[in-house]
């Protein structure tokens, strides 16, 4: 029988008060001649990638905006470069509260709290919409998504009635919400707009919990935080591929994600105490990067050299370099604490981390790892999301953006 989620939450953070106390890179079609091989609405798009300097794979996932550069997925992450779309939003970090069923609304200029919203039942992630335009709080036991207007951090809009959501992804080309229905074993396809279910996938993953997508978007791999196992997904198809279990006993894999080459994915494992590393176009068996105690959440540095992660059970955040896949720094958060998961500032600047059994945010910066505040929030802070943040669209999660 499966242990409710807020029990489970309960439990850890027991565990962890007792802690305390007892010690496939994409290849760029942008010519003439590849725009004409691929004919019709396929050519224009990529005669327009063309013209502005963008990368078109003429194997991408059909619908999906060309990448900015076939060697760097985060090319269109870069400091303070907004999408017309959100550069009015006002700069906010917006934590879940998971205990307390509330999301805080932080001011990230004066450290101050502005706002505390009242959501469903443990809201697990807030997370951006595809088209930028929605923050959508993954209110998990509550069965429903929250919408948040970023144009003036309040709720906008009627609540959706969405099972079992407690992590949001969305496809590449804008089409389908991914609802990681955890309790459930489920992947579900949903309308991106709507959230009106396509279609659903049953594996034998208990707890499907994070993903990332391939650079051309065909597929994208999961994480199975009870089970420990990965999923590799067809994501036109629909459909599971490939799964493997992860060669430790009792791995927790939490978050995944892609270099920017696209050649090596990341997957933190809370158990291993560490990154899996592994070729995802082959789904090899993947190798471990010891990093720290309890490694959960990975976030790209804004040029895309490092990998920010944070090592939940340690009080720690370890920094890797792609160029060389080796760690560079440690920096640990004064007196202990539980960073889990957040983001990078606009400006690529300060790193955001929920501390997860501490009730508080930590503001980080990324030059040193200097502590630049502890903001006190609610119970189980969780998913936290700065926004906005660079990019085109977002892939979801606490900020994905391509």
């Amino acid at each position: 029988m499966r242990t409710p989620r807020r029990l489970a939450t309960a439990f850890a953070l027991g565990a962890a008060a007792l802690l305390v106390t007892t010690a496939c890179s994409s290849g760029g079609a942008s010519t003439q001649d590849a725009a004409q091989k691929l004919g019709g609405a396929a050519a224009r798009e990529a005669a327009e990638a063309a013209a502005a300097g963008q990368s078109r794979d003429p194997n991408a996932l059909p619908g999906m905006p060309p990448l900015l550069s076939p060697t760097d997925l985060y090319a269109a992450d870069r400091p303070n470069q907004l999408s017309p779309v959100v550069k009015d939003f006002p700069s906010r970090i917006y934590v879940p509260n998971t205990l307390s069923d509330t999301v805080t609304v932080i001011d990230p200029a004066t450290y101050k709290v502005l706002d505390t919203i009242q959501v469903g039942n443990e809201p697990q992630h807030v997370v951006p919409s595809w088209d930028l335009k929605t923050l959508w709080v993954n209110n998990d036991l509550g069965n429903t998504l929250t919408p948040i207007d970023p144009a003036t951090g309040k709720v906008s809009g009627r609540t959706l009635d969405v099972h079992d959501p407690y992590n949001l992804y969305f496809t590449p080309d804008g089409k389908y919400a991914i609802v990681m229905a955890s309790a459930d074993h489920q992947l579900v396809f949903r309308d991106a707009h709507t959230m009106k279910v396509v279609k659903a996938v049953p594996s034998q993953c208990d707890g499907v919990n994070h993903a990332d997508f391939s650079p051309d978007g065909r597929y994208f791999i999961v994480s199975c935080e009870f089970s420990g196992d990965l999923l590799k997904i067809d994501t036109e198809k629909m459909a599971i591929t490939a799964e493997q279990k992860i060669p430790f006993q009792g791995s927790m894999p939490q978050d995944v994600k892609i270099s920017p080459d696209g050649k090596v994915w990341y997957i933190a494992d809370m158990v291993a105490n560490g990154v899996w590393e592994m070729n995802g176009d082959t789904f090899s068996k993947p190798t471990l990067l010891k990093t720290g105690a309890g490694a959960h959440g990975l976030y790209v540095s804004r040029d895309s050299k490092s990998l920010y992660i944070s090592n939940r059970g340690e009080g720690s955040v370890s920094v890797l370099d792609f160029a060389t896949g080796k760690l560079l720094h440690k920096w640990w958060i004064p007196g202990g604490g539980s960073p889990d998961m957040g983001g990078v500032s606009a400006d690529g600047k300060v790193l955001w981390l929920s501390g997860r059994y501490n009730g508080v945010v930590y503001a980080m910066s990324t030059t040193d790892g200097k502590l630049l505040a502890e903001i006190p929030v609610g119970e189980g802070p969780h998913g936290l999301c700065v926004y906005p943040q660079p990019g085109r669209y977002s892939l979801g999660h606490t900020g994905i953006f391509r």
